[in-house]
């Protein structure tokens, strides 16, 4: 045992704020440190009796009480690593190695990338990460607080008593850091801050990837060891062009699509389920972690933390390679227009508006209760790109949904005269937002190829599916808001007076070229008092089943992707809740059953057929064959491939059989009804033409041949000529 010989005095007021976890550079006086022909170790051990340094060489220092639970020692020789024996009155000796020992955990490159607002990855730094450290196990710690004047760390290590872990502050930017040994995986954690005001404020980790189940708030250290199986997929992603491929998308609730499912146990049942169904990808609305399951997981509070309301991290990362290795591919709604005031999350994080916009005009959403990003702060950009790179490149995620992206263009979005603030021009242009909104996608794109970015966005702004590099905002696919409003507003008239409805149908192709659009029946239109898609409709259930099955048949064949909310599929009565799970009892009706059938149909003709949607972005894809007659509510056209292949569909949208018609046709020859929408299999009275119909060289509508066909009542015909 070395002997302690005479150190320099510390100041009271130094002893004071290290004692009490306030003071911003701690492991500037605790740990270990050069002084005269040794070096000093000082360390926090309340109440111990007795402390001692167990060097690595073997060597025993005993450290002598300064105060307070402050211990210091001299050491000859150089440094060596070292741990912590404390004696404590009437119980065992405590041995541990000094978080204060150990050199950052957080490099010179990532303070410089993060300073600069330009980590893609920050993910890998921030928050906190189980990993050897000089040798030793343990977790880093990491976080950005820049107004804070002290920062510790806090958790089931240390009883949720932060004052020997205050963490060091970094640089100016504000990033905090401390390695604390032995904190293992799982183990719940959250940050102390202390506030200009002199306040100590507990938050959770805006950057943790792993959190407790709400209603519980803490973060968790995680450790992920999942090993992908989805090479194949991604390859295959990789070499696609998803805006101009087949995508059918099936929108799903997690918690109420069979309520009770977890990540793991969900991967079999959607797999078998959509799988059988035939859609192409399926949407996830938000997965990242919120508290309040009644906002659907739209108001969030761990952007980086998927909820663990359904299990562990890695669970969903099982969930994802499922559906890729069953050829299905995933969406995932994400929402960096917003995020909720709860005090222990991401408002006014260290005291004063952080990630949120300092002036209320700017930083407040009204209608939602929440708080708006500060789009032009540099790392409040960083937080929020790398957010979506995060879920594309950890989680293999095929595409962001962006959320009510219209919120984010508009400074004066819901908003009174003399509540909002213009921009540097005087215009209602939220010009931080649009270049926030460049940056996401130009990044995702460059790095993640294959994947797809779609803008939920209500408005005429014009090019948001154009280049980023020509001035757009660079998305790859536009909700068609536009065409869901029109069409729902017609197919929810009566028969009767559709005719004076006419142009809500047809109203969409003069703009359809205008953006690369998909078409939404979300679930924003089964809630609220909007009734089931099924409730919408007019007449009785015959007649309602009949319209969904017209309606799909339009809807599949119209020029975009389309995008179903579930339950809709086999025409679920009730309106949705998340608070319940579907109507799946519905389903042993034959008449329900048949809807769900026609779905399946439509989905497996679609994606096999290339006039459906290989041309989706192209005016030449689309002719109208008859758009004008409104007497009788039909329309009909013509979809091509770029081989010259045309479907031809013809909907009749009146409640009584219409034929025999002649409709006009590009070719002569066989043409098979591929989908008769009102056959008894689907639910309905079999009106049709057995199957085909015979197109002769008679001229009719523009066209240099045509056929007579019989419409059916509230249906749909696709019509494929016979090579």
């Amino acid at each position: 045992m070395t002997q302690a010989r005479a150190l320099p005095d510390l100041h009271p007021g130094l002893i004071a704020s290290l004692v009490s976890g306030s003071h911003p550079q701690p492991h500037d006086t605790l740990g270990q440190h050069p002084v005269d022909d040794g070096h000093v170790i000082r360390v926090l051990r309340p109440l111990a009796a007795a402390v001692t340094a167990v060097r690595a060489d073997g060597t025993r220092v005993a450290l002598d009480h300064v105060a307070d639970g402050l211990w210091q020692g001299h050491v000859e020789g150089p440094s060596q690593a070292y741990v912590i024996e404390s004696d404590y009155d009437n119980g065992p000796t405590w041995t541990a190695e000094d978080p204060y020992r150990f050199v950052p955990s957080f490099g010179e490159i990532d303070l410089y990338l993060w300073g600069e607002g330009r980590h893609e990855q920050l993910w890998h730094v921030l928050g906190a990460h189980f990993r050897p450290h000089e040798g030793v196990d343990g977790t880093a710690f990491s976080v950005w607080a820049p107004h804070a004047k002290s920062v510790r760390v806090v958790g089931d290590f240390n009883g949720w008593f932060g004052n020997a872990h205050a963490m060091r502050r970094l640089d100016d930017n504000g990033i905090w850091e401390i390695f604390v040994p032995g904190v293992q995986p799982g183990t719940v954690y959250k940050f102390e801050l202390l506030t200009q005001s002199g306040d100590w404020v507990t938050r959770a980790d805006p950057m943790a990837r792993y959190t407790e189940v709400p209603p519980a708030t803490g973060s968790r250290v995680l450790e992920s060891s999942y090993d992908w199986q989805d090479a194949a997929w991604l390859e295959k992603r990789a070499a696609t062009d998803p805006h101009n491929s087949p995508m059918s998308v099936y929108e799903v609730h997690l918690g109420s699509w069979r309520p009770g499912l977890g990540y793991r146990e969900a991967a079999d049942q959607l797999i078998e389920y959509v799988g059988e169904l035939g859609f192409t990808h399926i949407e996830f609305m938000p997965l990242a972690e919120h508290p309040f399951g009644g906002s659907w997981g739209y108001q969030v509070t761990g952007y980086y933390a998927p909820t663990s309301r359904f299990g562990h991290p890695d669970e969903l990362k099982y969930l994802i390679d499922s559906l890729h290795n069953a050829g299905i591919g995933v969406i995932m709604d994400w929402v960096p227009g917003h995020f909720p005031k709860d005090e222990w999350a991401l408002a006014r994080f260290d005291g004063e508006p952080l990630y949120e916009h300092s002036d209320p005009r700017r930083g407040e959403q009204m209608d939602w209760g929440t708080l708006i990003f500060n789009f032009g702060q540099s790392q409040v950009r960083n937080f929020l790109v790398a957010n979506a790179l995060y879920w594309l490149e950890e989680f293999h995620i095929d595409g962001l949904r962006v959320d009510a992206v219209a919120s984010m263009l508009y400074l004066d979005y819901s908003r009174d005269e003399g509540q909002w603030l213009p921009n540097i021009h005087g215009g209602r242009e939220n010009l931080e937002a649009i270049s926030l909104l460049q940056e996401v996608n130009a990044t995702a794109y460059k790095r993640s190829p294959g994947i797809v970015m779609i803008a939920e966005e209500s408005t005429a702004w014009p090019g948001v599916t154009e280049p980023t590099a020509a001035g757009g905002l660079g998305f790859g696919i536009k909700w068609n808001m536009g065409w869901m409003h029109d069409s729902l507003s017609y197919i929810e008239t009566d028969p009767m007076y559709r005719a004076h409805h006419h142009g809500e149908i047809t109203f969409s192709m003069v703009y359809a070229y205008t953006e690369k659009f998909l078409l939404p029946i979300s679930h924003d239109e089964v809630v609220h008092g909007k009734g089931s898609l099924l409730g919408k409709m007019p007449g009785d259930q015959w007649k309602k089943l009949a319209n969904v099955r017209a309606y799909f048949a339009f809807m599949w064949a119209h020029p975009g992707k389309q995008l179903l909310f579930m339950g809709s599929e086999f025409g679920q009565p009730s309106e949705w809740s998340e608070e319940r799970g579907l109507d799946w009892w519905i389903l042993d009706q034959p008449v329900h059953a048949g809807l769900h059938r026609l779905v399946m149909k439509l989905n497996a003709t679609y994606t096999a057929e290339a006039p459906l949607w290989e041309r989706d972005n192209e005016p030449g894809g689309f002719e109208w064959i008859d758009a004008g007659d409104a007497e009788n509510n039909v329309v009909s056209f013509l979809r091509w491939d770029h081989e010259g292949n045309p479907i031809a569909v013809i909907m009749n949208f009146s409640g009584a059989p219409v034929g025999p018609r002649r409709i006009g046709l590009p070719f002569a020859g066989i043409w098979d009804e591929v989908v008769n929408t009102d056959a008894v299999e689907y639910g309905g009275s079999g009106v049709g033409n057995l199957g085909a119909v015979t197109a002769t060289e008679t001229p009719w509508n523009g066209r240099p041949a045509s056929a007579e066909l019989t419409l059916p009542p509230l249906a749909g015909l696709w019509l494929k000529l016979r090579k």
